[in-house]
């Protein structure tokens, strides 16, 4: 998905100033009546507050997916879980972006037909989004009629409102970003021969300077609106810096948009109503999938009004200005929330075919387990800067945290050796009364801190699953992880007296705590390491039922009501949590 900008030349300008001599009369009553739609949509949220709507980028079919292709819909994935675990009727799309003229090259370079090009690449994002455990609900191709139909109404609606023009221009266009640019984008560069050229100060490509007729977006007439939206929802964009940056851009006037190519050199993508010469441009046609999916234009308010879009930050001005532009000239709702991602790094390079260093994430998925390489992505990934893979990093998160410190505290708490009859043991209120005091209890001041640390991280790992800092949640539940090992080594049940009342009551008692401990742990981590964590709380005999958000209360007889899986048999053992990775094979296949 792309989109460009470019200098219009006189002659444009000159349309320009006699369509907006005709529709300046109107265009304040419009923008209050957009303002207000707007801000009914926000508060209609709280109407329908169990509907929630996720989506990710749709992906160009140029290249096999990468590990940033997986990163996203990893994110969007952990969010959509989390939203049904809290009872939430949850839509989630992803798909292709198939139109443009680098398919259509791209194509002809392989001497396929464009649709089969773009099946061929569409499927391969399909399986590795199987094979992760992406629960997406909906995934739309953009060569779908259904996304046509939408694409050309929504044009419609925009033209028949008056904010799309036609005009001629002129300026410099790289074609293989596809895109306009205007001269602060364009500086000075020598090709192999050493000739002198133009090139896109952003991608390097050589730009030409071209001249023709097609269709403008009036861009410039938002301008004023998108600041009063951003004003008026602070949140409307994060993490808190990629907002900023939104606000930095809308500082400078909005040139007009090109939205269209001519056919003679697009034909590969959705013509123009009205106008079979002119071909809709691709970033256009892409942004409108959001709506496709969300049923438009017929019945899609239930799920547009309630729509969050999970990007990455190289596409943050199109989902940011030019996507609410299109919006608010059709009337529309704007989007909740714009959640905004960094990249990912490979030994502190950005990933490129001619480096060799490119990481296949379905390559490393089979290689670190699904669930491994999902919780490396979350647990590693920060939305505010880029960060770096490598094998070696990967095996020693996930040998410390998941394998070592989770792994091993549901061994120690499943043992035979420390639970001979298999099932979640009784609660001694004596041994471990609700407020640390003298007489019988054996629990110290440390314990009730990490059963408050426990308490608590529900509604911890709440705020930072809505925010999408998904590694904070988990560096949250991985503290509380280590304070749990901390409290059976602290106590050794393993060198009670079995044969003593007490001392069996306080063993039973350490298990049942540690017991209820990964059950929170377990429930909270479902979105992010779905297998891991069934495996977990199928252990624990926790049942499908009883691990929602809902179920969450946290260790209920030490605040004197019942448990309802107190005496209740362990599930079968089903093995090793998490196999730990050996780095001899690591590093041989790093080396390769």
């Amino acid at each position: 998905m792309r989109i460009a900008f470019l200098t219009v030349t006189r002659s444009c300008k000159t349309v320009q100033r006699l369509h907006q001599s005709s529709f300046s009369s109107v265009l304040t009553p419009l923008k209050h009546q957009r303002i207000a739609l707007h801000r009914l949509s926000s508060s209609s949220v709280s109407q329908d507050e169990k509907s929630y709507y996720i989506t990710t980028p749709i992906f160009y079919v140029n290249a096999s997916p990468h590990i940033g292709h997986l990163y996203s819909a990893v994110i969007a994935d952990c969010l959509h879980r989390y939203k049904l675990l809290q009872g939430f009727k949850s839509k989630f799309a992803t798909g292709t972006d198939e139109h443009g003229l680098k398919i259509q090259q791209a194509a002809e370079a392989a001497g396929k037909d464009p649709l089969v090009f773009c099946t061929d690449v569409s499927e391969r994002f399909k399986h590795l989004f199987s094979c992760c455990n992406i629960s997406h609900t909906d995934f739309i191709r953009t060569t779908e009629q259904r996304h046509r139909e939408a694409v050309e109404h929504l044009w419609s609606v925009l033209w028949n409102n008056g904010f799309i023009y036609k005009g001629s221009y002129e300026g410099w266009y790289s074609t293989p970003d596809e895109s306009f640019l205007t001269a602060s984008q364009v500086g000075d560069a020598l090709d192999p021969s050493g000739k002198e050229i133009k090139v896109s100060l952003e991608s390097g490509h050589k730009v030409e300077w071209m001249k023709e007729e097609n269709y403008m977006f009036r861009l410039s007439a938002f301008r004023s609106e998108l600041l009063d939206w951003l004003s008026a929802n602070p949140l409307a964009v994060q993490p808190e810096r990629f907002y900023q940056d939104v606000l930095q851009w809308l500082q400078e006037d909005l040139p007009d948009l090109s939205v269209s190519r001519q056919k003679s050199r697009l034909q590969w993508g959705i013509p123009v109503p009205g106008d079979p010469e002119q071909t809709i441009y691709v970033w256009l046609d892409a942004l409108v999938n959001y709506l496709t999916v969300a049923g438009y234009p017929d019945e899609h308010s239930q799920w547009w009004n309630v729509a969050h879009h999970i990007i990455g930050k190289d596409i943050l001005k199109f989902h940011a200005i030019y996507w609410p532009a299109f919006l608010l000239g059709a009337g529309l709702p704007l989007p909740q929330t714009i959640h905004v991602h960094s990249h990912w790094t490979v030994g502190g390079k950005k990933m490129s075919k001619s480096l060799g260093n490119v990481v296949d994430p379905l390559e490393r998925s089979q290689m670190f387990t699904t669930d491994g390489m999902r919780y490396f992505l979350l647990r590693q990934g920060v939305p505010d800067s880029d960060c770096d893979y490598t094998d070696a990093k990967v095996m020693k998160l996930l040998n410390a945290e998941l394998a070592d410190s989770l792994g091993g505290l549901l061994n120690r708490c499943t043992a035979p050796a420390l639970n001979p009859a298999q099932i979640y043991p009784h609660f001694c209120s004596q041994s471990f009364p609700s407020e640390q005091s003298s007489g019988q209890s054996r629990a110290v001041a440390e314990d009730y801190h990490m059963l408050e640390a426990v308490k608590n991280l529900p509604a911890v790992v709440e705020q930072h699953y809505d925010t999408l800092h998904v590694y904070k949640a988990l560096e949250a539940i991985g503290a509380c992880v280590r304070q749990t090992n901390g409290f059976i080594q602290r106590h050794k049940p393993w060198k009670l007296d079995r044969s003593d009342c007490k001392d069996q009551r306080w063993l039973d008692t350490i298990i049942h705590v540690s017991l209820e401990c990964l059950r929170v742990y377990g429930t909270l981590l479902q979105p992010v390491v779905p297998e891991i964590s069934n495996k977990l709380l199928s252990r624990l005999g926790v049942r499908p039922g009883e691990r929602s958000w809902a179920a969450l209360m946290f260790l209920p007889k030490h605040q004197g009501v019942n448990c309802p899986f107190e005496g209740r048999a362990l599930g079968s053992n089903s093995g090793v949590l998490f196999k730990i990775h050996e780095t001899e094979k690591i590093v041989q296949i790093e080396i390769k």
